[in-house]
């Protein structure tokens, strides 16, 4: 194909990203949007909805090496649409986007995959579960056991991921509010993998385990008019609880959320400002300065911890930047998790 009309092709879909994070406050005219009390079906909910203008299958992972260092990974493939259909071939108004990256305490490397919909570059299947862009894929029987695979020009990976606990459903039954005007989106999470496997680096292969986190997520207009971006924490405590927490910035002021999960799967939905996200240093990171220690407080829980990026260097220069990478707890709950950071 001639390389300038497929940079066309892809670029005409992207317009609508154009607007960067701020952008998904635009208007959801024409697709679906996101109601209380949605029945989730599985496996059918964990493929994809043409319907809603934007959605991802987002997974990261906390990874000890056999060398005894910390490493992270992201694996991520978006989906979005210029109007809410599908369509053979060429003629499809959906665009994919994949993100996959590694992170060392001294090295960030990352890559990004671009593919217009309907002609089998890119795509999610829900039975058997599929998610692919090239090369790059998510795949299993089912979403309990998962293999997972990336390259890029200096790094890669390949990981098997088993799920031990339930899926997580975030806000009131898997349906999340972002603002105090009521932008939602439809969220669950499975908390729960199990990894091992092997990362590719430039010197060389090695040998990691540790957790996943996978997190799906799909609206049509996640944010209010004036929110331009968010700061998302996905925390694992050594004591088997976990945290996951959002701050979402506005013109009128912070909007969180979070949901408590109990080492046994069991959920506890916290509504605006119950959690306390403060950022206390910050890092000159791509010429701008990004938080990189937080604190984050929920007195409910006696939670009170400092974390702590394993690495500032975590930025994700991609079509749309942001901050992404793993990151260290300490105080009153110690343990490990991700943090993901836009609009900065």
């Amino acid at each position: 194909m001639n390389v300038r009309l497929f940079v066309l092709l892809l670029w005409l879909p992207c317009a609508a990203w154009a607007q960067g994070y701020a952008g998904l406050g635009g208007s959801a005219e024409g697709f679906e949007v996101p109601h209380p009390g949605h029945q989730f079906d599985f496996p059918r909910d964990h493929g994809p909805h043409p319907s809603y203008r934007i959605e991802w299958w987002y997974l990261t992972a906390n990874l000890k090496g056999e060398d005894g260092r910390d490493y992270g990974i992201q694996w991520t493939l978006f989906r979005s649409a210029l109007k809410p259909a599908e369509a053979e071939g060429w003629q499809s108004p959906q665009l994919w986007m994949g993100h996959a990256a590694v992170t060392t305490p001294d090295a960030h490397y990352f890559a990004e995959r671009l593919s217009r919909g309907g002609i089998g570059q890119a795509g999610v299947t829900a039975q058997p579960f599929a998610a692919w862009i090239d090369e790059w894929h998510m795949r299993g029987a089912d979403m309990d056991s998962l293999h997972l695979t990336a390259n890029g020009a200096e790094f890669g990976y390949d990981l098997s991921l088993q799920a031990n606990g339930p899926l997580v459903f975030h806000g009131q039954d898997g349906y999340s509010v972002k603002s105090a005007d009521g932008q939602a989106s439809h969220y669950y999470s499975q908390p729960f993998y199990q990894v091992r496997g092997t990362l590719r680096l430039p010197d060389g292969d090695i040998a990691v385990t540790g957790q996943g986190w996978l997190d799906r997520e799909w609206s049509s207009q996640p944010l209010a008019a004036d929110q331009s971006g968010w700061d998302w924490f996905s925390l694992s405590f050594d004591d088997g609880d976990k945290l996951m927490a959002f701050r979402l910035r506005g013109a009128r002021g912070d909007f969180t959320a979070a949901t408590w999960i109990g080492a046994d799967g069991q959920t506890t939905a916290l509504p605006d400002g119950v959690v306390q996200v403060t950022a206390l240093q910050t890092a000159r990171v791509a010429d701008r300065d990004v938080p990189v220690t937080w604190r984050v407080a929920l007195p409910d829980r006696d939670l009170d911890v400092e974390v702590s990026a394993l690495t500032p260097k975590a930025w994700m220069g991609t079509r749309f930047e942001y901050w992404e990478g793993p990151v260290r707890v300490t105080g009153s709950h110690p343990g490990k998790g991700y943090l993901e950071m836009t609009g900065y």
